[in-house]
């Protein structure tokens, strides 16, 4: 797989993004224009003529790949790698593999991750579907330096310190999960009542954020957990519990630390990877394709990311 022309030669890369990207012909990314669009002969590899803005381009341009130095088949290799990595993969291993600094291949992760957002999602559960919603904390456990020293401080271990993840799965569909501030009844409903249709049925687990929300959809179950119940009828949260086991599996062996600036990002990805995965018809190959698709129009400058990457060791 990895010995195919594209992830082994710039040309080829390059000549699989364009006709990913461009399935139809080249387009302007400064117009748009498709019609008098032709390759300059003899110039720098990859570049275009728009005869209708008179600009030249080329196909990275407006993309998260953008002004890269960076090899566009190393590009590819570590998208594909990202994407068929079920739990991820850590930027320490991107960088032995691809032969690039770790700086470089953890600043590559985080522009693939960007390019997994998607554009336009519309309401989850439309049509009487049902979503579960359920809330999970992370990091900052009584074994870390930082849970230690709460517990030094306090004499006891504050949770509240963990950080907040919430998700929305669509049953045999969709994954949306975000991490929050904080979660209360008013930042759950913002995003319950944002992304969940007010004809969907709605699945949680007991917990007193979700029983006035509840009220705001076509129908409101819950089961009792503090009692031991995780099932009744078609009541129950296991399938996103299914996928915060994969999350914090990925968080956890993958990745080890990640800063909270930063944990949003990596829930797109697990986002992405689960709502490409194979149960839903979708190969390797498929789930690097649409990554791809998701380059265009998402420049991210590393003046943005730097930041955190002191804090981010994956």
């Amino acid at each position: 797989m990895f010995t195919e022309a594209r992830f082994q030669s710039e040309e080829a890369a390059r000549e699989h993004l364009e006709m990913v990207r461009w399935p139809n012909g080249a387009e302007c990314p400064h117009c748009g224009g498709t019609e008098r669009n032709v390759r300059i002969q003899g110039g720098r590899a990859g570049l275009w003529f728009c005869g209708d803005c008179r600009t030249q381009f080329t196909v990275t341009v407006g993309t998260v790949f953008e002004r890269s130095k960076v090899p566009l088949n190393k590009w590819l290799l570590a998208n594909h790698l990202i994407c068929s990595s079920k739990k991820g993969m850590s930027a320490h291993q991107l960088h032995r593999l691809l032969g690039v600094t770790y700086k470089t291949a953890w600043f590559m992760a985080h522009r693939i991750r960007e390019a997994m957002v998607p554009a336009n999602q519309g309401p989850m559960g439309e049509g009487g579907g049902i979503v579960e919603a359920d809330e999970t904390y992370w990091g900052n456990s009584n074994r870390s330096k930082a849970g230690k020293a709460t517990k030094k401080a306090t004499g006891r271990f504050n949770g509240q310190d963990k950080q907040k993840i919430v998700a929305l799965v669509e049953r045999n569909g969709s994954v949306r999960s975000f991490h929050m501030a904080t979660v209360t009844g008013r930042s759950l409903k913002s995003v319950l009542t944002g992304n969940i249709s007010p004809t969907a049925n709605l699945m949680t687990d007991d917990a007193h954020f979700y029983r006035r929300i509840g009220k705001t959809f076509a129908s409101h179950q819950a089961v009792n957990h503090s009692s031991g119940e995780y099932s009744r009828g078609d009541a129950h949260t296991n399938t996103v519990e299914g996928f915060f086991s994969i999350l914090k599996r990925g968080l956890v062996g993958t990745f080890h630390h990640v800063a909270p600036k930063h944990l949003d990002r990596y829930c797109q990805e697990f986002n992405f990877r689960y709502n490409t995965r194979t149960a839903l018809g979708f190969t390797d190959a498929d789930r690097a394709r649409l990554a791809l698709k998701g380059i265009s129009g998402k420049r991210l400058t590393y003046r943005r990311t730097k930041g955190a990457q002191a804090a981010c060791t994956a």
